[in-house]
């Protein structure tokens, strides 16, 4: 499917995305999804949206954990636009954590957080064995969604004008999945899906923008692509 340059998701499909803003709010305090264990002690970055924190992937992480990955956060607090020393510090962790493994890091970014992870991914291909982004924004009209004056209210610089030098449509040199939704209300489905040379494979799934890292249906999801792709 070619990106659409066009439009962000309806209003009132934006306006359900807040429905599920208590799943993302209690993620601390849910059980992990449990499955048997396939992640041998591979080491995993996730990083969170704009407006959110490592809280908000808490349920997605502990979930990696008890399937055996060795899982962080982004470490940065409230994610709220693309600043250099930010991407820097990220990029700083990306270098730990595979320095320490032993093993290239499988980066999840969760909407914008999707974006960065592209973005290392470029600059550190040896690095990261995997990319998975979910509802991130990546391809084509980067004002397709519903996020973008927000985050250019929060920044000094316009959402198509990030502070990095890479381009995050560029596919980066190894494997990398796209997950996206036709009920995302954040970001329109044509971006977040992209074009197919600008991802390995690109998977649809029904959950809202907001459910992606922080429902349990939506974790499962994630942890089955790991399965498929890592075994």
């Amino acid at each position: 499917m070619a990106a659409d340059p066009a439009k962000a998701p309806p209003r009132w499909r934006w306006a359900l995305e807040f429905l599920a803003l208590p799943k993302i709010h209690t993620a601390p305090l849910r059980p992990p999804v449990v499955v048997p264990p396939f992640g041998r002690g591979q080491p995993v970055i996730v990083i969170p949206g704009l407006l959110s924190s490592d809280r908000a992937t808490a349920l997605l992480r502990r979930s990696l954990e008890k399937a055996g990955f060795v899982t962080e956060g982004w470490g940065q607090g409230m994610n709220t636009g693309a600043r250099p020393a930010q991407i820097a510090r990220l990029e700083q962790r990306l270098q730990d954590m595979a320095a320490r493994t032993g093993q290239p890091v499988v980066l999840i970014g969760w909407s914008l957080g999707g974006l960065y992870a592209r973005v290392l991914a470029l600059r550190h291909p040896d690095a990261c064995r995997l990319v998975v982004t979910l509802g991130s924004p990546f391809s084509g009209n980067r004002r397709a969604n519903n996020a973008w004056r927000a985050y250019e209210a929060l920044n000094d610089h316009k959402v198509d004008a990030a502070p990095f030098d890479e381009d995050p449509s560029l596919k980066p040199p190894l494997r990398t999945i796209a997950v996206w939704s036709r009920r995302d209300g954040i970001v329109a489905p044509r971006s977040a899906e992209g074009e197919a040379w600008q991802s390995d494979r690109q998977v649809e799934v029904p959950f809202k923008h907001f459910e992606m890292a922080s429902a349990s249906g939506a974790v499962r999801m994630v942890l089955g692509l790991l399965k498929e792709e890592l075994g």
